[in-house]
């Protein structure tokens, strides 16, 4: 599809996705699911799992920061990130966490192959995920940082670590 054309709404999930679901783990905030709800739409990903205590639409503050991405991006409950998981690999998905550990690689050495599907948790905006579920992935992903803070907000974390899975995993 050229630059700048929109898909219609309705031929979202006829259409091609790239190959990534976008896993959340206990995200407190409404406005954050919905924003991950626009990025899945803006990059035609496959689908998001809400998982554990995630609020999942028709939430009113995900309704309005995803301006209408809840009705066609395809999304699952999960009770854990666990049981993504499990779910993800039985479907032959990789797993990726999206995390600030001793032992994570930068976001832009990660070479995934074309033709690999891939799943990426992002966790909770104040613990972040935990060390049990990042032993769970594959890899370990981290966005290198410059300021005093090196955190960024969970949406706006997604939204660069997706924009980089998409190109590298490609259409």
């Amino acid at each position: 599809m050229p630059l700048g054309e929109r898909l219609p709404a309705h031929l979202y999930t006829q259409s091609p996705c790239v190959p990534l679901v976008v896993v959340l783990d206990d995200i407190r905030s409404g406005n954050n699911v919905g924003a991950f709800f626009r990025t899945a739409d803006a990059f035609r990903l496959e689908a998001l799992h809400l998982c554990g205590f995630t609020a999942h639409p028709p939430h009113r503050d995900i309704l309005k920061t995803a301006l209408g991405a809840t009705e066609h991006v395809p999304w699952q409950a999960h009770p854990t990130v666990l049981d993504s998981v499990k779910a993800l690999r039985s479907s032959g998905y990789k797993i990726a966490a999206v995390e600030q550990v001793p032992g994570s690689i930068p976001l832009t050495d990660w070479q995934p192959q074309p033709s690999e599907r891939w799943a990426m948790i992002f966790g909770n905006e104040v613990r972040g995920i935990s060390a049990a579920t990042c032993a769970l992935a594959d890899v370990v992903l981290e966005i290198p940082q410059f300021g005093a803070k090196k955190s960024l907000n969970v949406s706006v974390c997604g939204g660069i670590a997706l924009w980089y899975a998409a190109q590298a995993i490609g259409r």
